[in-house]
């Protein structure tokens, strides 16, 4: 019987799908309404896609090496969005297989504020994109646009 039902490897490709789908989510964006246009007081999809950028390779490289960074977020043009999100990819996929599965259920303290074994940091992370894509989705819908298909990971 094995330890786990997933493994890391599995988990990253996993991540990696949904991000591949929150990227074609941001390119759908008009450029002048991605950091412009909001609902309800909410924050712009360009601003959420900063979150995403300044949480994922900042994650697993925290994870790997138990340094914490918070990147600026002060970005404001599509392309350079998409050009962080993905070296933020490359270093993902590059960090990801040296961190030891063991790692995965040690309790860590993310960013100095967040407690909890690895493994629960990392879906956090994933989650959070999830329901900050979904946003996305509903400013894109209210815009006239249809978003990617939600299951093409």
């Amino acid at each position: 019987m094995p330890d786990s039902f997933i493994s890391p490897q599995q988990l990253l490709e996993h991540w990696q799908g949904h991000r591949s789908l929150t990227r074609r989510v941001i390119e759908t964006f008009p450029d002048d309404q991605l950091f412009t246009y909001s609902i309800g007081g909410m924050r712009t999809f360009g601003d959420l896609s900063m979150e995403m950028v300044t949480m994922a390779a900042p994650m697993v490289r925290g994870v790997l090496t138990g340094t914490w960074d918070n990147p600026s977020r002060d970005i404001k043009e599509k392309a350079r969005v998409l050009q962080l999100w993905d070296e933020s990819t490359d270093e993902m996929n590059r960090l990801w297989p040296q961190i030891p599965p063991s790692r995965f259920s040690e309790t860590l303290m993310a960013f100095g504020s967040f407690p909890g074994p690895a493994y629960s940091l990392i879906l956090y992370v994933i989650d959070n994109e999830i329901h900050h894509r979904g946003q996305g989705y509903v400013y894109l819908r209210s815009l006239g646009i249809s978003p990617p298909a939600f299951y093409e990971r």
